[in-house]
């Protein structure tokens, strides 16, 4: 019986104390770098926000913030390392809002968006925008429908990737039409708009801050932004919506999450990072010129966005039959 007891005093003892050394790691973060996994490429619009905001949350935190591009599955690579990551507050997934869709049309993903995840902050929200190579001969989404009409199954269009924003916004123009048209995923933004440019693919639904500077300089035409306010950089495109395509808004929102289990304290000090950053006018200022405008709400917040979501992509994806290519 003595021998008992003073295995389970011993067996206490090493919980307490591991306990305390967690709580006291939790209460000392950060104490070195923090890597910021972005699930897609270099030059897409995640990757150009998280950029954005990598300087003035490290300054924030008195460390360094490191980007680790994981492209690939519409952002599910990425978000799966990171699902997988130790929960002590080192790596971070800084990601686009097609973590909530990829649930209604990946059969299988390896991980619970939901239970794998904690949320920090939403960063930023922004219009997906529809864009065409100068060379391909339309003007407006009238002339891209028409043309779609004449020829079924003959225009595509490129997104960042099966389960993207830019993949929904142009299922939904196509289903909205009555048209059919093809869905070219590609691994992230960059890549997109390179060949898009480049004449491989007519048509692009991508986040304003992956196209921003090539609208700009007229190497790609906008033709329509999916949400249902225009967007301040680009005040003469128009919304689907104005265009007569009936309760039709996708939404862009970038995103932080944590591994599930990291401690509180942890999320709490990110957090506050994130606002902080978010509320110096030069990173707003940034943010605007891409389009995007800055948020910074809470994590209970940003669960809520999630949770809703998650129901409101499935249903979509089922009644417009999306599904991952």
């Amino acid at each position: 019986m003595r021998r008992s007891n003073l295995a389970v005093t011993v067996l206490s003892i090493a919980l307490c104390l591991f306990g305390f050394a967690q709580l006291a790691g939790a209460q000392s973060w950060p104490t070195k770098p923090i890597k910021f996994v972005v699930p897609y490429p270099p030059g897409g619009g995640t990757d150009v926000i998280a950029r954005i905001m990598q300087e003035p949350i490290g300054q924030a935190l008195g460390q360094q913030i490191i980007i680790d591009n994981r492209g690939g599955a519409g952002g599910s690579i990425g978000s799966d390392i990171v699902a997988k990551s130790a929960a002590d507050g080192y790596t971070v997934l800084f990601t686009l809002s097609s973590h909530t869709i990829n649930p209604a049309i990946f059969p299988k993903l390896a991980f619970d968006t939901e239970k794998d995840f904690l949320p920090v902050s939403l960063v930023a929200s922004l219009p997906q925008i529809l864009v065409a190579n100068p060379d391909f001969p339309v003007k407006t989404v009238k002339d891209v429908i028409d043309m779609a009409k004449a020829k079924p199954d003959s225009i595509s269009y490129a997104s960042v990737g099966n389960g993207s924003p830019g993949h929904l916004a142009g299922a939904m123009m196509a289903g909205s039409a009555g048209v059919s048209m093809v869905h070219i995923p590609y691994r992230g933004g960059g890549p997109a708009v390179t060949d898009v440019m480049a004449g491989q693919v007519p048509l692009l639904w991508v986040s304003i801050p992956a196209a921003a500077n090539f609208i700009k300089a007229g190497k790609l035409r906008a033709l329509a932004v999916s949400t249902v306010k225009r967007s301040p950089i680009f005040p003469d495109v128009p919304t689907m919506a104005e265009l007569g395509f009936k309760d039709y808004e996708v939404d862009s929102w970038y995103a932080m999450f944590v591994p599930a289990k990291t401690p509180q304290t942890i999320i709490d000090t990110l957090h506050k990072a994130t606002v902080k950053a978010l509320a110096e006018p030069a990173v707003k200022e940034k943010l605007l010129g891409q389009g995007a405008e800055a948020v910074g709400n809470t994590p209970a917040q940003l669960g809520a966005i999630v949770k809703s979501e998650i129901v409101k992509w499935k249903k979509v994806a089922k009644d417009a039959t999306i599904k991952a290519e």
